[in-house]
């Protein structure tokens, strides 16, 4: 079709699926085990853990979607190698892979996987973009777990956007089409039972919670009790990425978890275009998505979806619990657990919320109000950037202000192409007064000016609210760590000696990002801050590792 956007299988083929030289192989047999199939042979399964790289030495092999094994993705001959970014992690197969014929291959499981990365830095280089490559065609190729609802279903759109928003892909099939029809008729369910979501493994979930569907598909895997962690971050958004990957290149030992997604509110971003190193700007998703893959890369353990409901200091290190009921074990904590979307104080918020309210602007929000009238309520740069991005595909987009103007709390650069776009109204000292619609359907909103107090209602089914975030810190009630008036961890001014940059008023557990009181509320002082703390951990722990020598050396002179 004409200008229809060409696939990465089309523009990027040779970097996706790429063939390995005989001196290539070389280099590889010491990270890997030999393997034999026979013709005929499963080699991996949708849903199932595979052994890791399959680097193929001789015959050829097959990869196609588990729910189309007639159309081959793939086929791989002497140089290729079967995997893409679950084996990275040791998560389940997306797809499926037959022996076409007997296979002499090489074996590379998840943590030797890793070595080549860093040990053969070109040659990992290539392999770790063919991975990465290779996850964008099966999002492009929707191959993975099937959603069986409507479109604009709010347990739908949840369930798309947790998917999406870890970067997994995923299929949607609507009822009312007639292939949806035949699965309905398969499954033996009808359309009440819905949203149904089919797990790659073979399992069937009616309205799964999102830890749910993450533990079916093997994005959240089970946590071993008998580890002992250097650093566990909680919050996988850009401060807990970057500690991650600092640390963890840097060989100390590293879990991640998060209640959501990877990439906190910066992942929801339409467009970053003052990060430096992006003149041309990156999706939020982009960003996100390349540093999640860079702490894989060094050997991070990601954990998401998973909340922490406290913390804990036992003995010389902490104990998270964890809703799942799992626990982790860490020498030391870092708190990065960002800030909460501020809802809006109107009544019924909650029963739009979802499916009409939305609190991020990404392509599964823009297709559901593709040339509506839609509204924003918000005039930070996060809400400067999501309304130049849905004026793209709205007919109109009524920008909501609460204060005098947009200039005072937003980027130049923003308020130029905000003014430059014609289906854009700023409607300023405005505040939403009430949402009106039946059984869970928006259908008008209205706003009042707060000067002359006069009231607009319009026709309107969406609306984005992106006005500021509050602390995540509830959850660290109990554990006595200081906060300031408004929610945020203190880590200055603390008093007594032996204090690191970073550290809060509990020694061992360290804050930086968003929740931190007094950070700069910008993409890149969070990766600076994520940074910056490696260096207050290393500190930490010689620090303890000394006292503890020190004690052994006392015991010593006292027996």
């Amino acid at each position: 079709m004409a200008g229809q956007a060409q696939s990465v299988f089309e523009t990027r083929k040779d970097q996706a699926f790429p063939v390995l030289s005989a001196a290539d192989i070389d280099r590889l047999k010491r990270f890997g085990t030999a393997r034999h199939y026979e013709a005929g042979a499963e080699i991996a399964r949708a849903g199932q853990t595979t052994d890791g790289l399959i680097l193929i030495l001789s015959g050829q092999t097959r990869v196609t979607a588990h729910n189309a094994p007639d159309k081959p993705i793939v086929t791989y001959s002497v140089g290729g190698f079967l995997g893409e970014l679950a084996q990275l992690s040791g998560r389940p197969a997306l797809t499926d892979a037959v022996a076409l014929t007997p296979i002499e291959a090489m074996v590379i499981d998840p943590a030797r996987l890793r070595d080549v990365m860093v040990q053969e830095a070109e040659l990992g280089e290539r392999i770790m973009r063919a991975l990465i490559l290779r996850r964008v065609v099966l999002l492009e190729q929707k191959v993975g777990p099937v959603i069986v609802g409507r479109a604009d279903n709010r347990d739908v759109l949840r369930l798309q956007g947790f998917l999406r928003r870890n970067g997994h892909p995923y299929q949607t099939l609507d009822p009312d089409s007639d292939g949806s029809a035949k699965t309905l008729e398969q499954f033996h369910v009808t359309p009440a039972d819905l949203p149904l979501v089919l797990c790659p493994n073979g399992s069937t979930l009616h309205n799964p919670s999102e830890s749910q569907l993450a533990r079916c598909i093997g994005l959240l895997q089970a946590i071993d009790p008998t580890r002992r962690y250097d650093v566990a971050i909680i919050g996988a958004g850009p401060a807990g990425l970057a500690t991650a990957v600092y640390a963890a290149s840097e060989g100390l030992s590293v879990i991640v978890a998060d209640c959501r997604a990877f990439g906190g509110q910066a992942g929801a971003s339409s467009r970053i275009e003052n990060y430096l190193g992006f003149p041309t700007g990156i999706t939020g998703m982009s960003l996100m998505a390349r540093a999640y893959n860079q702490a894989q890369k060094f050997g991070a353990e990601i954990a998401i979806p998973e909340e922490v409901l406290t913390l804990e200091k036992i003995g010389d290190g902490f104990t998270l619990t964890l809703t799942s009921g799992e626990s982790i074990s860490s020498r030391t904590i870092v708190v990065a657990s960002g800030a909460e979307y501020r809802r809006l104080n109107v009544a019924d918020l909650e029963q739009y919320e979802g499916s009409h309210i939305h609190y991020w602007a990404s392509p599964l929000e823009t297709r559901l109000c593709q040339g509506e009238e839609i509204a924003l309520v918000g005039a930070g740069n996060s809400a400067g950037q999501a309304v130049v991005y849905l004026a793209g595909v709205a007919k109109k987009v009524w920008m909501i202000v609460r204060g005098d103007s947009i200039e005072a709390t937003m980027s130049h650069y923003l308020c130029e192409r905000i003014a430059a776009q014609p289906n854009i109204e700023v409607l300023v000292q405005t505040e939403v007064t009430k949402l009106e619609g039946h059984d869970g359907s928006l259908e008008n909103i209205c706003w009042r000016n707060r000067q002359t107090r006069h009231e607009t209602c319009r026709p309107i089914r969406h609306l984005f609210l992106l006005i500021g975030a509050e602390p995540n810190t509830r959850w660290l009630t109990q554990s006595g760590i200081a906060v300031d008036a408004k929610g945020f961890v203190v880590t200055e001014g603390i008093p007594g000696a032996g204090r690191h940059p970073f550290e809060t008023s509990l020694s061992g557990v360290f804050a930086i990002g968003d929740v931190r009181s007094g950070s700069v509320k910008r993409v890149s002082a969070s990766v600076g801050e994520g940074a910056g703390v490696v260096a207050s951990i290393h500190a930490y722990l010689a620090d303890a590792d000394k006292a503890k020598d020190s004690q052994f050396v006392k015991e010593d002179a006292h027996v």
